[in-house]
Order: C-alpha cells, then structure tokens, then sequence
C-alpha cells in the first residue's frame, strides 16, 4: 500500500513543520503559556492566514475539503511542538459540530469566522460522573416557550475560557445513560446563569469549569434537532480521538529522537551510553514502539476515511496502544536522561507531560481495550 503523501498534503506538512521549527522553542512557548490567553492571537490569525484553520472544512464553506490525513497532518506536526493554540478544540470539536449541524446564511456566517480565524470555540459535553461513557449526559434541557432553559456542570472544557460560544450538550429527554434524547446548543459564554472558572493544565494548556444555572437560550441556539445529537457527538469525538493520536505520535518522535541524541552524546566511563547494550537496547524498543503506533495511526485514518464510524474498532486499537507507548516512551525517556528529564528547562518532560494528559483523553487506554474487546 503507498503510504506516500499527495504533493498538496506534501506542502501542508513542510509549512507546519516550518512554523513549528520557527516559533515554538520551549523558551517561547513557556512563555506564551504563562501568558494572559495561554497561546498566541498572532499565531491563531497565521494559521487562518496559512489556511490551516480550513483543513476540514468543505470548499463550499470557504474551506479545503481536506479529510482525515490532511487533520493527521497538521496535528503530527503540532504535536512535534507542543502547540498551545485551541486546535483541537476550535476546530475538530466545536467546527465539527458546526459543520454537521448548520445550514444557510448562519452556517456561512459562523464557518466563515471560524476559519478566518475570528472565531473560537469550545465543546463542552463531558461531565464528571460520565468518566469517558459519551452518552451519559446529566445535564438539562427544558423548552420554554420558543426557547430553551439549560441546567447542568461541564468540567476541564478545553478552551472554555477563551471561547466566543460555547457548544454545550443537555438532555432534553430520555434516561442518563440514553444515546437517544441528547441535544446540543450554541450558548454565548456570557449569558446571564453562566459561570466559567478557566484555570491551566499540567500540559501548558487551558481548560475551565462550566456552571449552568437557568441559563435561556433562544430556539435557533438548538444545533440539529432536539434529541438527535448522538451521531454527531459519535462522529466529532472519533476524529478527536484521531487528532489526538496524530498530535501523540508528533511528540512520541521527538521523544526518542532526543533521547537517541543525548544517549551517544552523554559519557560514562569513557564511553558514549549507547555503546552499552542495555542501552542500545532501550532506545531500539523505544522506537519500535513509536514504529508501531504510527503504523496503526495510519490504518486508523485510512479506515475512518473511508468508512466512518465503522473504523471505531481500529480507532480504539490506536488510542490504545498510543497511550501505552506513550507512558513507555516517556518513562524510559527520562530514565535515561537522569533527574534533568523532569527539569522545566528540558523539553522531555513538557513532552510527557502532553502524552499523560492525550492519553486520558477521550478515554484511557484501559478504557479502550475495552472498548476494542467488546
């Protein structure tokens, strides 16, 4: 099978790769990090400049029509740089909603800001007693006249307290534990009833706390029809799981790469380490597991590609062995690098740092080994 990239996908790779290369030194994006918005407004209006805010997006919608590789792409190199810009959140979660669920003159007016970079989002649908089971959803959703009253908490909401709207899912019918009675709206962050605690993440980035308390929305907030979000919540959270390996798989790389280079440059009685076979065989483990995991990463995305849903199986395989490999990869990375492998001047430990966090994401790993078993 020919797993070589299209020459447009080629030039999308070598432009991120470039920007990365350029602009996220860990000086930088410490930095940036421990800044007032936590990423770059600069950064976030050059990938909209750059068209990369456009990556998923169909050509009508003022987009490229790019599909699952063209994301994998992006987010491979993102993760090589540890990126801080609500990506993920803006554009696979709450875009893939938007994209899924409006039509006419207010879909071109929301994809529009969206991807010329005057728009972000936020997805908020997890909530605490859920863990990572997508359908148990708690909070509320009465109708109230032509609109809607929502009630309910969502916790670590990526972005939450940046975001221009909020993406929320309630239950507007049917039991906790329902796929079927869950809808979703667009709610303004600052609509009275609306309480947002933002706070930063071990891995530099920033999430928030959501409270709603008798928050009304209008009716044309409803995104599809009421109680019919389950496809759409489904659909958006696989190509998040996708994204995430993909940004995984990034750091994994430089990973091993950093340790194969401090390992043959590092002496121990007169000696580079790598001359020692424990050694020597560490960092061949190391990158066999990275082997693997891109691997599957590719089959992942190729299935999902072309079958949709279908592909959930592989996709669960991939986050799986991704989260396993990262704690492997990670743990073995600093081992060898001594106590500087936790150190904040040394960018091994932002790195792990990352994986822990993208491997509890979405799921764990322990939870899709089941998933992928039942």
């Amino acid at each position: 099978m020919n797993f070589d990239l299209t020459e447009e996908q080629q030039l999308l790779e070598d432009s991120v790769a470039r920007f990365v290369a350029d602009h996220y030194a860990l000086d930088k994006r410490i930095k940036l990090a421990n800044g007032k918005l936590g990423f770059s407004a600069e950064h976030w209006q050059t990938f909209a400049e750059l068209g990369w805010l456009a990556v998923p997006f169909d050509e009508a919608d003022g987009g490229i029509g790019g599909g699952p590789v063209e994301t994998m792409v992006v987010m491979e190199q993102f993760g090589r740089g540890l990126i801080l810009e609500p990506y993920l959140a803006t554009v696979i979660l709450g875009g893939g909603v938007l994209r899924r669920t409006l039509e006419g003159e207010r879909r071109a007016e929301l994809l529009g800001r969206l991807i010329e970079g005057k728009l972000q989002l936020a997805f908020a649908h997890s909530e605490e007693q859920a863990r990572w089971d997508l359908e148990d959803v708690v909070s509320s959703a009465r109708q109230d006249g032509d609109g809607w009253v929502l009630n309910g908490a969502k916790p670590v909401v990526y972005n939450g307290g940046n975001a221009d709207l909020l993406i929320v899912s309630a239950r507007s019918s049917g039991g906790q534990m329902d796929s079927d009675g869950i809808s979703l709206f667009l709610v303004d962050p600052k609509a009275s009833g609306v309480e947002i605690q933002a706070y930063p993440t071990v891995d530099g980035l920033r999430a928030a706390e959501i409270k709603m308390t008798d928050v009304k929305v209008d009716g044309d907030a409803l995104l599809g029809a009421a109680g019919k979000a389950w496809p759409i919540i489904e659909a958006v959270a696989d190509e998040a799981v996708l994204a995430l390996c993909a940004e995984a798989l990034g750091g994994l790389e430089v990973l091993y790469k950093d340790t194969v280079q401090y390992t043959q440059e590092r002496q121990q009685f007169g000696h580079p380490m790598t001359d020692f076979q424990t050694v020597s065989h560490r960092l061949v483990e190391m990158f066999m597991e990275y082997e693997q995991c891109k691997s599957l990463l590719y089959r992942a995305t190729m299935e999902y590609a072309q079958n949709g849903h279908e592909a959930a199986r592989t996709l669960s395989a991939c986050k799986h062995l991704i989260g396993t490999a990262g704690k492997f990869i990670g743990e073995t990375a600093v081992q060898l690098h001594g106590g500087m492998g936790v150190t904040e001047e040394l960018r091994l430990g932002h790195f792990f740092k990352r994986q822990l966090v993208i491997e509890s994401q979405f799921g764990n790993a322990d939870f899709h080994l089941e998933k992928f078993a039942a």
